[in-house]
């Protein structure tokens, strides 16, 4: 098997990433992974706020401290 006529996409498409001179594929998978990042971190942000607000709003008769 000869390294140089693998192709890892279709004709179409790699003639397009070669024409235009830029990296598409590696933006978008950045892309994609800083709003998983945003959106996992958003998520982990709420939820630290609810327990802070949940344990502040909770009656000192049922803490566990």
């Amino acid at each position: 098997m000869h390294l140089d006529h693998l192709q890892l996409a279709c004709a179409t498409c790699a003639n397009s990433f070669q024409e235009a001179g830029g990296n598409a594929a590696g933006w978008a998978i950045l892309f994609l992974l800083a709003v998983i990042v945003l959106v996992l971190g958003g998520i982990a942000w709420s939820m630290a706020r609810i327990v802070k607000r949940e344990h502040k709003a909770l009656d000192p008769q049922y803490r566990d401290e």
